[in-house]
C-alpha cells in the first residue's frame, strides 16, 4: 500500500468525442451516449472529485453520461446515512435474514430483491471490446518508462522549490510503473473486518417494550415521585434506584440499523454467517485464495439471473470489471482503518461465499460498485441486505474518519422502473448535471415526472463553480515529459487536438486538470 506522502499521480487517456452504446435500460441500439476515458491509474481523492462531477468506473475505464443527450439519464445518488433510518420493507428483509440465521427459517413470497446494478454494464454496454482495443493500443510498460525518465527531468528542474508541495504532489515512479505495467497494487492491505452478527449488539440497550408496559413503566415513576413509598393504586414500588428506568425519550426509541444487523443470535443458530472486507489485490493471500470461489458466483450469477452466455462471463471479463481497480490504495493516519481504495464484502455463510459487494472507499464516501449474489439464496434479498450493510459499514468508517459521510449508489435513473428503487433508501440527494451540487431528492421527483433530463439546481444564475476557467494550467503527459497545457499546445497544430483536450478539461473540471496527467501519444 502506498503511503500518503509517496502517492504517484492520477494518469488518464481521453477519449474525445461521443461514443454511443446499446441502452441497457430502455434497450436502444445506440440511444445510450456518454464520454469515456482509461485510468492507467487514479487516486483516490482525484475519483472522489470526479464522480461528483457525474462520472464512474468500470474496471479502469471511467465515464461520464452525456446527459441532456443520452436516452435514459443517469443523475449520480447517494444516501447519507448519518440521518438514515430503515423502512418497514428493510427490517423485514433484516428480520427475515435473522430468521434465517438463528432458526434455517425460509420466507416464502416475493423476495422484492435489486441488486446495486441492474445488468453487468448497462451504461457501456460495448466496453468488452472496447478495453480489448485498448490493451492492444496502450503500452503500459512504455508509458511507466516514459513517466519515470519525465519524472527525473521533472525533479532536476524543480530542485528544492518542490519540498514545499512533496507531501501532496511527490511522484513515486516505481510504484507508478509497476501499477500500470501490472494493473494492480503492488502491496497488500491489511484489512480489519466488520462486526460478525452476534458480536455487535449493544446489549446495554432495553429491548424493545409495547406501548402499555411503557405507559405503565411512565405512571409508576409519576408516583414514586409523589409518595416515595408504599403501594399507590395498584402499583407496588420497587426501592430500585431510578437510573434502572429508562429515560422517557428512549423509551419509546426505534431500534437502530445496528441493532436490527447485529442482534444476538443465539447459540444453537442454524447457520454460521459473517462479512469479511478483502483488499482488491492479487498480493493479498485472503483475495487470492478465495478468487475463485468468488469467480465461480460470479458466473453463477450472471448466467441465472441476467441470462448471460458463457463466453461473456469468464475469467478475463470477471478480472477486467470487478477486480481491476485503477485507485492507488492508500492508508493515511487520520484515513479508516481499513484505508481507502476498492475492496470486496464477501457475505459467507456456512463456510462459502453466497454474495459479493464491489465497493470503493474514498474520502467523503463507500461508493458501491456491483454486486453479485448466489441465486440459490434470492429468498434472503441480498442487493436489499447488501445495501443496507453499506450504510452500516458507512456509519461505522465515520466514527473514525468523520469526513466519510455519504454513501453512494451509483446512478439513478427515473425513467427505469427498476433504477427507482434506489430513491427508497432516504435521506438521498441526486447530483445536478448542470452545476454540480447535491439536491434533496423529494425537490427532484417532480421536476423528473416531467422530463427525462432536468437541472435540480433552482437557482438560474447558479453556474459549475469547478468548471474549467484556465485551460493552460491542465497537465499533460507527452513525450516523456509532464508539461501545462500552454505549453503542449504550442507543439500542435492539428486543430482537433485543442477541441479534445478542451472538452476533456470542461468535464473533469479545473481542479481535477490541473491534479490528473492526461497523457497524449
Amino acid at each position: 500500500m502506498a503511503s500518503w506522502a509517496a502517492l504517484s499521480p492520477s494518469i488518464v487517456e481521453y477519449f474525445e468525442g461521443e461514443d454511443f452504446y446499446r441502452c441497457g435500460y430502455c434497450k436502444n441500439e445506440s440511444g445510450s451516449r456518454s464520454n469515456g476515458m482509461w485510468a492507467h491509474s487514479m487516486t483516490v481523492q482525484d475519483y472522489q472529485d470526479l464522480i461528483d462531477r457525474g462520472w464512474r468506473r468500470s474496471g479502469k475505464y471511467v465515464y461520464k453520461p452525456v446527459m441532456n443527450q443520452t436516452c435514459c439519464p443517469q443523475y449520480t445518488i447517494r444516501c447519507r446515512p448519518l440521518q438514515f433510518q430503515p423502512s418497514k420493507s428493510h427490517k423485514k428483509v433484516l428480520k427475515k435474514m435473522l430468521k434465517f440465521l438463528a432458526k434455517g427459517e425460509i420466507s416464502k413470497g416475493n423476495c422484492e430483491d435489486e441488486p446495486m446494478e441492474p445488468t453487468m454494464e448497462d451504461a457501456v454496454a460495448s466496453d468488452f471490446a472496447l478495453i480489448n482495443k485498448l490493451d492492444i493500443q496502450c503500452d503500459l510498460k512504455m508509458l511507466g518508462d516514459d513517466l519515470k525518465e519525465s519524472v527525473k527531468s521533472e525533479e532536476k528542474k524543480k530542485g528544492k522549490s518542490s519540498e514545499r508541495e512533496e507531501s501532496n504532489e511527490l511522484i513515486q515512479s516505481q510504484d507508478t510503473e509497476e501499477k500500470l505495467d501490472s494493473g494492480e497494487p503492488s502491496h497488500s492491505v491489511k484489512v480489519h473486518t466488520a462486526p460478525q452478527p452476534g458480536k455487535g449488539a449493544d446489549l446495554s440497550k432495553p429491548p424493545c417494550r409495547k406501548a402499555k408496559e411503557i405507559r405503565k413503566e411512565r405512571k409508576r415513576l409519576k408516583l414514586m415521585q409523589q409518595n416515595p413509598g408504599g403501594e399507590l393504586e395498584g402499583f407496588q414500588v420497587r426501592c430500585q434506584p431510578p437510573s434502572l428506568f429508562p429515560p422517557k425519550a428512549k423509551s419509546n426509541q426505534p431500534k437502530s440499523l445496528e441493532d436490527l444487523i447485529f442482534e444476538s443470535l443465539p447459540e444453537s443458530a442454524s447457520h454460521k454467517f459473517e462479512v469479511r472486507l478483502v483488499p482488491v489485490s492479487f498480493e493479498d493471500p485472503e483475495f487470492k485464495s478465495s478468487f475463485s470461489q468468488s469467480f465461480s458466483l460470479y458466473v453463477k450469477y450472471q448466467m441465472a439471473i441476467h441470462q448471460d452466455p458463457p463466453d461473456e462471463c469468464g475469467k478475463t471479463e470477471f478480472t477486467r470489471f470487478l477486480c481491476s481497480s485503477p485507485l492507488e490504495a492508500e492508508n493515511p493516519p487520520y484515513g479508516p482503518d481499513c484505508g481507502y481504495g476498492s475492496f470486496h464484502q464477501q457475505y459467507w455463510l456456512d463456510g462459502k461465499i453466497i454474495a459479493v459487494g464491489v465497493i470503493d472507499v474514498l474520502p467523503y464516501c463507500v461508493s458501491s460498485v456491483y454486486l453479485y449474489y448466489d441465486p440459490d439464496y434470492s429468498f434472503l434479498s441480498l442487493g436489499v441486505y447488501s445495501a443496507l450493510r453499506e450504510i452500516a459499514f458507512t456509519r461505522q468508517l465515520h466514527e473514525k474518519t468523520p469526513q466519510l459521510s455519504y454513501y453512494y449508489m451509483g446512478f439513478y435513473i427515473h425513467s427505469c422502473p427498476k433504477m427507482k428503487y434506489k430513491g427508497q433508501y432516504r435521506p438521498s440527494d441526486l447530483l445536478c448535471p448542470e452545476t454540480y451540487v447535491w439536491v434533496p431528492i423529494e425537490q427532484c421527483l417532480p421536476s423528473l415526472e416531467n422530463s427525462k433530463y432536468c437541472r435540480f439546481n433552482q437557482d438560474p444564475e447558479a453556474v459549475d463553480e469547478d468548471r474549467s476557467k484556465e485551460p493552460d494550467r491542465l497537465q499533460v503527459f507527452y513525450k516523456k515529459a509532464i508539461m501545462p497545457y500552454g505549453v503542449y499546445k504550442k507543439q500542435q497544430r492539428d486543430p482537433s487536438e485543442e477541441a479534445a483536450v478542451l472538452q476533456y478539461a470542461s468535464l473533469v473540471g479545473q481542479t481535477c486538470s490541473e491534479r490528473m496527467l492526461l497523457f497524449r501519444n
